[in-house]
């Protein structure tokens, strides 16, 4: 093999990963596989495609060893294959967004109230947290939290968070969070407090945004 071949090779490998990677639902897919290991069922219903459409996204990110897959009895639980492919959403999605100015135009819209963000985030809000100035909530499902969450936060999935208000103390903010950048989840849940009269903002990060950071993390085992 030249040195043309050879360089021929060694970029189509590379390319095997934005091939992969050059479809919207696949990046989806990625970002909720950040949350933790979930079976085709579950991936399909949280991108509300069909398990037969989900299963043939899922093969292509396997086939460029961006996931991984396991059998258990009649189902297929899928995971990332390793840190890096969360990295590697987390660089991507900031490269867009600092290069596209219409990623930028669609990002402002998710904010509709100035005050809707939290001042503070990544390690001030932890400290914030310990001392317990505020309540971070983390409103994903439980088996996503209890696959990897933020330290000092509590667990009250969305759906179930209408019906677990009184759990929240009255006198402290709630800071909320969900998966990320682009989920709807935290921003659902602060009108939700609001309109209940609970002072409550969102972050924008997600495990994997805090986990490229270097910030620590838990679950349920720790």
């Amino acid at each position: 093999m030249d040195e043309r071949e050879l360089k021929d090779v060694l970029y189509e490998q590379v390319a095997r990963i934005t091939r992969a990677a050059a479809s919207p639902r696949r990046l989806e897919l990625i970002e909720v596989l950040v949350q933790g290991e979930k079976t085709v069922e579950q991936l399909a219903a949280d991108t509300d495609i069909s398990v037969k459409l989900a299963s043939a996204h899922l093969k292509a990110l396997r086939e460029a060893r961006l996931v991984e897959a396991r059998r258990a009895g009649r189902h297929v639980h899928y995971r990332l294959a390793g840190r890096h492919v969360a990295d590697f959403w987390v660089v991507l999605r900031s490269l867009a967004e600092e290069r596209l100015l219409e990623l930028q135009a669609a990002t402002r819209e998710l904010t509709e109230c100035a005050d809707e963000l939290a001042p503070v985030a990544g390690p001030e809000l932890l400290e914030q947290a310990r001392r317990g100035d505020v309540v971070v909530l983390d409103v994903r499902p439980g088996v996503e939290y209890a696959a990897g969450h933020l330290p000092c936060a509590r667990s009250i999935p969305l759906q179930e968070l209408n019906q677990r208000l009184q759990e929240l103390p009255a006198d402290r903010p709630v800071v909320a969070y969900c998966r990320g950048p682009y989920c709807l989840m935290a921003k659902e849940a602060v009108a939700l407090l609001r309109e209940h009269g609970i002072a409550a903002q969102r972050v924008e990060e997600g495990v994997a945004e805090w986990r490229h950071a270097g910030l620590p993390l838990t679950d349920e085992r720790d």
